[in-house]
């Protein structure tokens, strides 16, 4: 009998085609769990949310658990996250904690994973693989970049750097390991933890889904870059820069482009609250009353980030030393492979992390964070506002998400439903606005080509 994997071989990624049952396949989701998951490296949690000894944090990928703890101040260590004695969770969510234990029946480990208390271990005399040894609790690979803890649970991957290669490269001038968590949202979606990624690794979007931002966009046709299993897009032919109207308005570009700037960087705010910051919405309004109405665009633009720059250092959060050739090269998005997407600026970074929900391919849990360059010691308590109940994504979607994001969901929602439909063979993808999904899916579909076994 004709498999799914069978049928997406006949019908091979192309930059312009993704088969429809990478999104809609249980048995497509299958492969994924026993092909990808258990072998890249994967984002955990951020540095910031385990800062002091025995801080730990619970990261969960389909039938998988892992306790990421903070051992001392210079190391991290994970574990998977169950009781060797009857298989009991050792933790859930986050916390602190001087010793991990069971609450079952109340063993417990040191932060370095060795066992220390077995109730009754005598009872064990005389029984096989009894040492301590044989209790450790057992050890998976973490590795950080950029302020981020990334696992692997494959003991003999490669190591992240060469995973991440090229992405540092491009975008470490930013300085991402010095923002911190302005929010954090979790929300459960009723879409494949693909469809919910690929919202927002492509830019081609923006004008049926936002078209309230065409007003400030500029030029808004984006093109798309792959960096072997990576990619990126950004606006590297734009005609129009930020702040004027995108040309799909048919508007021109007025003689003061000055509101438009600032309206674009409060849209941000005011819609998003994230990428850029409100101190980068308040001081490029310096430029309505210090800058003339008929100086060229790319200068006014400039001279928005000199203010901007000069804001963040007098608040005592630093600006990262970045150029224009840097912010040019880097682009606007990235997405690293398998499931991360982030976008950002000198202030500020968006970024994304979807994960499978179960064996269900319609669904997935969406993990955002808003991270912000602040002043040490000025950065807020972080609150985790977790909405996984079934109906919790459309719930005040534009109060607890903001516009931007409540747009992107219903996308997400309508997509899944719409890709079952019998006419609808697989994504004609943009081969120059979405190519990084396509080749997305090649790479995925590479490493799923060798499981052959049944489901």
């Amino acid at each position: 009998m004709e498999t799914v994997l069978d049928t997406a071989v006949k019908h091979r990624v192309r930059v312009d085609y993704v088969p429809a049952e990478h999104y809609t396949s249980r048995e497509y989701l299958q492969r994924e769990k026993r092909q990808l998951w258990p072998k890249v490296w994967q984002l955990a949690c951020r540095l910031e949310e385990i800062p002091f000894v025995g801080d730990y944090v619970t990261y969960d990928i389909l039938d998988e658990s892992i306790i990421v703890v903070r051992q001392d101040a210079d190391t991290i260590r994970a574990y998977h996250n169950v009781c060797p004695h009857r298989g009991r969770r050792l933790t859930e969510g986050c916390g602190t904690a001087a010793r991990l234990q069971c609450k079952f029946h109340g063993w417990q480990w040191n932060l370095d994973g060795k066992v220390i208390r077995i109730i009754d271990r005598d009872d064990w005399a005389g029984c096989p693989d009894n040492g301590d040894e044989d209790f450790t609790l057992p050890e998976i690979k973490v590795s950080t970049w950029a302020g981020f803890v990334f696992v692997n649970f494959d003991p003999d991957c490669e190591p992240l750097e060469t995973h991440l290669a090229p992405v540092p490269e491009y975008t470490n001038c930013y300085e991402f390991e010095k923002m911190r968590y302005r929010w954090y949202k979790s929300v459960r979606l009723p879409c494949n933890w693909k469809v919910a990624l690929e919202a927002f690794n492509e830019g081609y979007h923006v004008f049926g889904t936002h078209p309230q931002l065409l007003d400030t966009q500029g030029d808004d046709t984006t093109r798309s870059f792959t960096f072997g299993k990576h990619g990126m897009f950004g606006y590297p032919t734009a005609t129009r820069l930020t702040g004027a109207p995108s040309p799909r308005t048919g508007r021109p570009v007025p003689d003061d482009v000055r509101p438009g700037i600032v309206k674009f960087f409060t849209d941000l705010e005011e819609q998003l609250a994230a990428i850029t910051t409100a101190s980068d919405a308040e001081a490029s309004k310096r430029i309505l009353t210090e800058c003339p109405p008929d100086m060229p665009h790319l200068q006014l633009l400039m001279k928005a980030g000199q203010f901007q720059a000069e804001a963040a250092i007098a608040a005592g959060a630093g600006y990262p030393n970045i150029t224009p050739e840097q912010v040019y090269k880097a682009g606007t998005d990235w997405h690293v492979f398998p499931n991360m997407v982030f976008l950002m600026s000198p202030n500020g970074m968006l970024f994304y992390r979807a994960r499978p929900d179960g064996d269900d391919p319609d669904s997935c849990f969406y993990d955002i964070g808003s991270l912000v360059r602040y002043a040490p010691g000025a950065e807020p308590p972080l609150k985790r506002e977790v909405y996984w109940g079934k109906e919790d994504w459309k719930t005040d979607t534009v109060e607890r998400f903001g516009l931007i994001l409540s747009q992107d969901f219903a996308n997400m929602v309508e997509v899944q439903r719409g890709m079952k439909s019998s006419a609808f063979k697989g994504a004609r993808t943009n081969p120059l606005q979405e190519s990084v999904i396509s080749n997305f899916h090649a790479v995925l579909d590479d490493m799923l080509s060798s499981d052959r076994t049944g489901d």
